[in-house]
């Protein structure tokens, strides 16, 4: 199985349907993005480890959760449990200017990166390893920090959408503070997927998915 076999059997079960979202798919290939025992696998449309109790998520999860992110070209997004890399490299093909160079676009200073918080220190420098390929983070299109991913990461703020790849028991009140009004918040509660949008300061519009997995969002270092 090939990466474009597996972005074609996502399309075709209608997990990916947005044609930047699926072009993004089908140009950073997760084999870069998980270890090399598990390279069989890496077209698997299933979880797999990375190590220190983390897994890279599986292919149509994270395809869904974009899609209800809805990234847009110029915004800014704040990725929380960043593990191997892989979403954030996918979000930062996504959300980059396209039809300019990578260089060019730092350059002038106008692009607004996607902010990458990972709290284990040894997936955070196996992520660096994963994205040099793309060279998303030498020119500070991801910029990737080592920390506690439920209080967000508010240096960057406010974000136009936050996505999460870890559950908790509740959306933290970190990352409600630190999404722009009008902006979006993709992250699993328990065994769900919770799409909350910001309509004011106050008031959030919640919509929510049943019947997902995923390894627990830890608190602290």
């Amino acid at each position: 199985m090939t990466n474009e076999n597996l972005v074609q059997s996502l399309v075709a079960e209608g997990y990916l349907k947005t044609q930047a979202i699926i072009d993004a798919f089908l140009k950073i290939d997760r084999a870069h993005f998980v270890p090399q025992e598990e390279m069989q696998f890496a077209y698997r449309n299933e979880p797999l480890p990375i190590g220190f109790g983390q897994t890279i998520s599986q292919p149509l999860t994270v395809a869904f959760m974009i899609e209800l992110l809805a990234p847009q070209q110029g915004e800014k997004i704040l990725d929380i449990g960043a593990g191997s890399g892989w979403q954030s490299a996918l979000l930062a093909e996504i959300v980059r200017p396209h039809g300019m160079e990578i260089e060019s676009v730092e350059r002038k200073k106008i692009f607004p990166c996607v902010v990458a918080v990972e709290r284990v220190h040894e997936i955070i420098e196996i992520m660096k390893k994963n994205l040099r390929a793309y060279e998303f983070e030498e020119h500070d299109i991801i910029k990737i920090h080592e920390g506690d991913g439920s209080l967000g990461m508010p240096k960057f703020a406010p974000y136009d959408k936050i996505i999460a790849a870890a559950s908790a028991d509740k959306i933290p009140d970190a990352w409600k503070k630190q999404v722009r009004v009008g902006g979006k918040i993709v992250a699993p509660v328990r065994d769900t997927i919770v799409v909350l949008e910001k309509k004011n300061t106050e008031l959030f519009e919640e919509r929510v998915f049943f019947g997902f997995s995923f390894v627990p969002l830890i608190e602290g270092r």
